[in-house]
């Protein structure tokens, strides 16, 4: 079973300070796309904090890792 403090620790090591949109997929292991991630913030269950650059969407790490723990679940063997 996979730790999720020890995941979340990674990520807060080695992921970039604000991530866009468009890079979730790469950050995610391809779990969330852009496109889902629009969806989720369209409905209010996305991210709780959005920036914007233009008309790029992007994400504080903190926020986005938050999000993604959120939603993950181990499952037992």
């Amino acid at each position: 079973m996979t730790d999720l403090s020890e995941l979340k620790q990674n990520f807060e090591q080695n992921w970039p300070e604000i991530i866009a949109r468009e890079e979730v997929p790469k950050y995610t292991g391809g779990l969330y796309s852009a496109n889902t991630m629009a969806a989720y913030d369209t409905l209010g269950k996305g991210v709780k904090n959005r920036l914007k650059v233009g008309r790029k969407i992007a994400y504080a790490k903190a926020d986005l890792i938050d999000f993604v723990i959120q939603g993950l679940e181990p499952v037992k063997s």
